[in-house]
């Protein structure tokens, strides 16, 4: 389990859910690991959890000057980097007529201005032959109801990496999307409703799964680590749904 030894891995939104279950993959297979969160005492708490090598930053994704504090941070730390993933992102819901100009921007500044610029800010510390990975979303394209600024900021990451994925290849840096579907981490309680609100919610989504359950945060990071690894050398540019079949389109059959 040695496959990410001597490898120095960012990731952001990394202490729960599927940030914090990578870093436990990544440490597992011999990586140092940053993670990154909005909340001290959550990442502080991550970090004595995940143990050493693990390290932490508070840091905002939304905020530049957050960004460019990690960069240096890292800069001064590490010096270089070989992986970088950017998994923060948060998950609001309103009809488009319900949208406020308070919740587009919240939603775009942290899923698509942030992780553009995070990227940006750290792409000079990351070595040649390196690998960035985006957590997108199935919003991306699901249409579903309710979600257009998430999908639309969750395109907007897909479209920039697909375009990083052909500039970046002269440095042999491999550039890849997860489009996550529902997976059972506590993003369902940050959206603000109750602890029945959110069983019935997660009741909803297994009922619409062609698997019948939810995904595990830790499924997804195995797909993480897989991409960031020398096993998947000649992998970029790609998109890659984990979803349990949600996206099979279910009037074909």
């Amino acid at each position: 389990m040695d496959q990410l030894r001597n490898k120095t891995a960012i990731i952001t939104g990394g202490n729960s859910g599927i940030g914090y279950a990578t870093a436990t993959e990544f440490l597992a297979k011999g990586a140092r690991v940053l993670i990154t969160g909005r909340n001290p005492g959550a990442v502080q708490r991550a970090v004595h959890a995940l143990g050493f090598p693990a390290e932490g930053l508070t840091a905002d994704q939304s905020k530049l000057e957050d960004t460019k504090k990690l960069a240096e941070y890292v800069r001064s730390r590490y010096g270089k980097i070989d992986i970088l993933f950017i998994n923060a992102g948060i998950a609001k819901f309103a009809p488009f007529e319900g949208v406020t100009t308070e919740m587009f921007d919240e939603i775009i500044d942290i899923n698509f201005k942030g992780a553009f610029f995070t990227a940006q800010q750290l792409l000079p510390l990351l070595n040649d032959g390196g690998s960035i990975v985006f957590l997108s979303a199935i919003n991306a394209y699901a249409g579903m109801p309710g979600t257009t600024v998430l999908a639309a900021s969750k395109a907007a990451l897909n479209a920039t990496a697909r375009t990083l994925a052909r500039e970046l290849a002269p440095r042999k840096i491999r550039v890849n999307v997860i489009n996550a579907g529902p997976v059972d981490t506590p993003l369902i309680e940050k959206i603000g409703v109750s602890h029945e609100e959110a069983g019935a919610i997660r009741s909803k989504m297994t009922a619409s799964i062609p698997l019948g359950r939810l995904g595990e945060a830790t499924e997804v990071a195995s797909l993480v680590s897989f991409l960031v690894s020398d096993e998947a050398r000649f992998i970029t540019g790609g998109e890659y749904t984990i979803d349990g079949g949600l996206m099979v389109h279910p009037g074909i059959s």
